[in-house]
């Protein structure tokens, strides 16, 4: 049997009164409804990261690299703020380097009528500087405050669900592929 592959679950928003925690449930309870998956939620809102870049590594930056690292695979939850990805997690994905390499990342976005797309445009050359593989397919919610009701539930599902289950059908591929290549690596240089 093979062991289930750990997905980091990166919230995008810091924001008060954010509907990134609606996105964010809905799609940890699409990851947790396919085989082969284990959950890691990393919400920067709730992480005591330092306000800036400092020389000296902070214990709550040790940890968060110490998650990152165990992922296998991420899928990033964003907003579009002004055409663009949220500064917390810009500061997320610059707080770490080698957690991200050879590791494939999937992409929900949200906003107004582009669902979120131009951030998402903008993060993939960012992951692909970091050596991560970006999942071409994805996930958007144009104007999501109009498809989610009372309780965070998605009024009409089935296009969400079947744009979900396909971006987690190749999220797994790869994960499983550049898993077995890092674990291939490693013994290699253990060999050395």
């Amino acid at each position: 049997m093979t062991a289930k592959l750990n997905v980091a679950l990166i919230y995008g928003s810091t924001r008060e009164g954010r509907f990134c925690d609606t996105i964010a449930d809905w799609i940890a309870g699409e990851i947790l409804s396919q085989d082969g998956f284990a959950l890691d939620l990393v919400d920067p809102a709730q992480l005591d990261l330092p306000h800036r870049h400092e020389a000296r590594q902070s214990p709550e930056l040790s940890a968060l690299k110490e998650r990152l690292a165990a992922a296998d695979a991420f899928v990033v939850v964003t907003p579009e703020y002004n055409h663009g990805y949220p500064a917390a997690l810009k500061f997320l994905i610059d707080s770490v380097y080698e957690e991200w390499r050879g590791k494939p990342v999937a992409f929900v976005s949200y906003g107004g009528v582009s669902g979120g797309l131009r951030a998402v445009e903008q993060l993939r050359p960012v992951f692909a500087e970091l050596h991560a593989m970006t999942i071409r397919d994805s996930v958007s919610f144009a104007n999501p405050w109009e498809q989610f009701g009372p309780g965070g539930k998605l009024l009409q599902p089935e296009r969400a669900a079947k744009t979900a289950a396909l971006m987690l059908e190749q999220l797994q591929w790869w994960a499983a592929a550049l898993r077995e290549a890092r674990d291939a690596d490693a013994r290699r240089l253990a060999a050395v």
